[in-house]
């Protein structure tokens, strides 16, 4: 029971920070510049294994990807301009249901390099605790 009333409280934290904006939100609600410039340096600089914040608009669901480990995959466009790929796992997190073009996407996750702006994984707990947490989150549901 204690367990449970700790998950809630950690949860209704969680929705208020980005009800009302956390760190990487601006009072518009769209990614704060840092993000977006995080994300831009990370790219030019072939960077990889960075955990990174940000969100963007879905500009295309892709199908999922069931090779080895199963991801739910799509492309997000960043207010700069920039694409990500985000891989979401979904052997170890929900799926994003009814996922469509246009929805706003925030995530946390580690982003690995490629030449078309590059790629966010992790976005779900390690099951054992080795990699920090990553999620994704819509209209206010987090996945994880």
């Amino acid at each position: 029971m204690k367990r449970l009333i700790v998950i809630a409280m950690i949860v209704v934290g969680l929705v208020l920070v980005f009800a009302v904006g956390g760190p990487d939100r601006d009072d518009t609600g769209g990614p704060a510049l840092a993000s977006d410039q995080r994300l831009a340096a990370a790219f030019s600089r072939h960077e990889s294994g960075l955990q990174v914040q940000g969100g963007g608009t879905v500009i295309a669901v892709l199908p999922d990807d069931n090779k080895g480990s199963h991801h739910q995959r799509f492309v997000l466009r960043l207010e700069s301009g920039q694409t990500l790929l985000i891989a979401h796992n979904i052997d170890l997190a929900p799926r994003i249901e009814r996922l469509r073009e246009g929805d706003f996407i925030t995530f946390s996750g580690e982003y690995e390099w490629n030449p078309e702006g590059g790629v966010v994984h992790w976005t779900h707990r390690h099951p054992a605790g080795r990699h920090a947490d990553g999620w994704l989150q819509r209209a206010g549901q987090i996945y994880r």
